[in-house]
């Protein structure tokens, strides 16, 4: 397996044994060409779904001054809320086939500059239904971001790196959604709400452009040898479902039951993520009585934690769980079921606890999910099916942020915030089962292979 390049022979040394025999076959000029286009990869792909929630978290800044300039009433602003997440949960599947069939270049360009189109439909109206419209068909083309930036990052890294760089590369969504809450505050605050869905959109747009023209799919277009980096999970994955054949259809992906066990478990993992995205800073000032600006600061140790999460599970799954990657995030599920249920009972004892115990929560919530979500998707889709497997486990999990919403709201309305914590305390425990039954799976099948 070819691994990323060294450029000199101490550098070499640093790399695993399979990396360097394989980097011995590359002269000097293509190295440096190699790590050119792993670069021009990672940086294109990362900004590009980072810009992706340019035109998603907009209407989350706004609304309250649509609801106060246009008179849309509560209810609408949920309704278009809950017509983008199901378009955006059923686009996953539909974009992941795509994606294996035009490649992650036109899926990625399309994706965006539509998106772009719908935001300024729906920055251009001022009636609720062309508004619904537009950001369900909004939800449809941004599902197109992570099957199609996921399978372009694959033919750049191997199997001995791929967590690592997964795992920086997944930083992606903490930074964008960010930057992009940030943007879209400030241009509501200056310009009005239109400034924050033509302003972005128009960035979104450009990323479409400069996507089309400068991403490279693999490194063979341009004259270098593949990488050989398919992983030995999607061979033990394939015959986990008795099949050999390296391209399966995707009626038979959605059959696998690896791909149904992380996708299960996914659900769990992105319910809580988007209940706690969404409704943390209510909870904050509601619960604790902090002050709006507390509670809108209070909530960001938790996307920083994640940050940190992402980075160091993927390298903990590089360094000790290459073959088994699985061993890594199912017990940090349990961890975060464990931090949920410290920052439930301990949260009120001040401002210190909560900030440790959020960051702690982001942390283990977030690497698993960048693994589920990134480097698995990769190992198990491989160079021809990547697209499609990041579209079924995350459109499986994008159902279960499909609920988040309703689902907060009637359980801490009628039952008590306590009984919330308590439950997403028991899908960490059913995520985590699921994921060791997903690695018994997998080492089962390698283990007759062998």
């Amino acid at each position: 397996m070819l691994a990323e390049p060294a450029s000199s022979q101490a550098t070499e040394s640093s790399l695993p044994h399979a990396a360097r025999q394989a980097a011995q076959v590359l002269d000097a000029t293509q190295e440096r060409a190699l790590r050119a286009l792993q670069i021009r990869a990672f940086v294109l792909t990362w900004l590009s779904y980072a810009s992706y929630y340019f035109t998603r978290k907009n209407l989350a800044v706004t609304k309250s001054r649509l609801h106060d300039t246009l008179g849309l009433s509560t209810a609408a602003l949920g309704s278009i809320d809950t017509v983008y997440l199901v378009a955006y949960a059923v686009g996953q599947f539909a974009n992941g086939w795509l994606g294996d069939r035009i490649g992650p270049r036109r899926l990625i360009a399309l994706g965006m500059f539509a998106s772009a189109v719908t935001a300024l439909c729906f920055g251009l109206s001022s009636a609720y239904l062309p508004m619904l419209i537009a950001f369900a068909v909004n939800g449809l083309f941004q599902a197109s971001g992570w099957p199609g930036n996921v399978k372009a990052m694959q033919p750049f890294f191997g199997p001995d790196q791929r967590g690592r760089v997964m795992g920086l590369w997944t930083t992606n969504y903490q930074a964008g959604g960010l930057l992009a809450t940030v943007l879209a505050t400030w241009l509501l605050a200056h310009y009005g709400w239109r400034a924050a869905f033509i302003v972005p959109a128009l960035w979104v747009g450009t990323m479409a452009c400069v996507v089309f023209l400068a991403l490279i799919e693999k490194p063979s277009d341009r004259g270098l040898p593949a990488l050989q980096n398919d992983s030995a999970a999607q061979t033990q994955c394939h015959q986990a479902s008795e099949r050999s054949d390296p391209e399966p259809s995707m009626s038979e992906l959605v059959r696998n039951p690896v791909l149904l066990m992380l996708g299960a478990a996914y659900f769990g993992l992105k319910l809580i993520r988007y209940s706690l995205l969404f409704w943390l800073p209510y909870y904050l000032r509601r619960h604790f009585h902090y002050s709006e600006a507390q509670a809108g600061y209070l909530s960001l140790p938790f996307e920083l934690g994640g940050i940190l999460g992402s980075i160091a599970i993927g390298w903990l799954s590089d360094r000790f769980f290459r073959h088994k990657r699985l061993a890594v995030a199912a017990p940090a599920l349990l961890g975060l079921g464990a931090a949920v249920l410290a920052y439930q009972s301990l949260g009120h004892w001040g401002m210190g606890w909560n900030i440790f115990l959020l960051s702690a929560v982001g942390f283990l919530l977030f690497g698993p999910d960048s693994l589920l979500s990134g480097t698995m998707s990769q190992e198990i889709g491989g160079a021809r099916a990547t697209a499609r497997v990041a579209g079924i486990i995350n459109g499986m999990g994008s159902l279960g942020a499909t609920l988040s919403p309703l689902l907060v709201a009637w359980i801490s309305e009628s039952f008590g915030w306590a009984l919330l914590f308590y439950g997403f305390v028991f899908l960490t425990v059913i995520a985590s089962g699921l994921l060791w039954n997903a690695q018994r799976l997998l080492l089962r099948s390698a283990s007759r292979s062998g």
